[in-house]
């Protein structure tokens, strides 16, 4: 399993930036960035790409809806050159908290959109001259929606690739399926290893039935928070407000992905009980209701024996990218965790 981290969106980006070199070094592979309603990753990325030598970066995620299809595929580009040959662009579709409420933008068909943004991508990184006609995106825009003056077009540059990996974040059985059949890694959120086979398989095993053996492997990236100790549980308590506000506020009753995931995982009573108290605004008691099992069995957090279990379910389930947020007090003890999730992961 290859080792990645996730760099908060919120706090001193740049401090963080200057401590990656100490990660690189200690054995971190690769990086995530997200793109919330927040500073852009774009730019965050290209100066993790000035600052660091070997370190894979990636986007953790872009949204489809913010840019349009040839965009992205610039900014992958661009951000591979910077980086040499070292992006991952990971795209989703975030929700309509975000997309129409701080975008602007119909939060409208993500699985047919991003089909179409990596198809016009490909294109775009292959030098082509792009033309396109979908069902959401048309290349060149037709005479009678604009002036007529359009033409295809190809790429100026030359990209470092042609064909720069894509991930997708998913957590539906359709944007799974859509992930497996199409990227190159899928990205998904709150993964517990015993419980993926039944809420993912059938949607895994539908999408690489038809996915193109040019692909290759699907690379699946498991987040988990990681302390390593006899007396780290308490860390577990870190992770209930996040849960809470993926589980209880992003979405409204019935189209909220995160409370239907909790659902699919066997905590019904649970999620509506979250969800309830946060729509509410009792944020504090909505946390608390968050099931213990799913902050223990989601996060590598414990003593040393109970992380290389954790760590063996996660792989046995398909985990091929760990991405792990280190929990310590300061940055030595940061690293020294890297290290040895590095070292016990090989061993696994």
């Amino acid at each position: 399993m290859r080792i990645g981290m996730p760099l908060s969106y919120s706090g001193e980006f740049k401090e963080t930036v200057e401590g990656l070199a100490d990660y690189e070094k200690a054995g971190l592979d690769i990086v995530f960035v997200a793109e919330a309603y927040t500073f852009d990753a774009v730019s965050q990325l290209g100066y993790i790409a000035a600052k660091t030598d070997r370190l894979e970066i990636a986007s953790g995620i872009l949204p489809v809806y913010t840019r349009t299809p040839s965009l992205l595929a610039m900014t992958a580009a661009g951000l591979d050159y910077v980086s040499d040959g070292r992006f991952t662009l990971g795209l989703g579709a975030s929700g309509p908290q975000v997309i129409e409420g701080f975008h602007g933008v119909p939060y409208k068909a993500p699985l047919g959109r991003t089909r179409e943004i990596i198809e016009i991508c490909r294109q775009v990184w292959k030098r082509e001259r792009v033309q396109y006609e979908g069902k959401h995106y048309t290349l060149p825009l037709p005479a009678d929606q604009g002036t007529g003056l359009g033409k295809p077009l190809k790429l100026i540059n030359h990209p470092v690739r042609d064909r720069i990996p894509v991930h997708i974040a998913a957590i539906g059985p359709k944007n799974v399926e859509l992930a497996a059949e199409v990227a190159e890694g899928w990205q998904p959120i709150f993964y517990l290893p015993e419980k993926a086979g039944d809420v993912w398989g059938d949607a895994l095993a539908a999408g690489r039935a038809k996915r193109d053996e040019a692909l290759g492997p699907l690379d699946v990236v498991g987040q988990a928070a990681l302390a390593i100790g006899d007396d780290v549980e308490g860390w577990l308590e870190f992770g209930r407000p996040m849960v809470a506000l993926y589980v209880g506020g992003m979405g409204a009753k019935g189209k909220n992905f995160y409370n239907d995931l909790c659902r699919r995982y066997g905590w019904e009573k649970e999620a509506e009980e979250i969800q309830d108290l946060y729509l509410a605004g009792k944020k504090d008691e909505a946390a608390a209701k968050v099931p213990y099992e799913l902050l223990r069995d989601m996060s590598l957090i414990g003593p040393e024996s109970h992380v290389r279990e954790r760590l063996a379910a996660m792989k046995e389930s398909g985990i091929t990218t760990l991405n792990v947020t280190p929990v310590a007090g300061d940055h030595k003890a940061r690293l020294a965790l890297i290290e040895k999730v590095k070292e016990m992961a090989a061993e696994v």
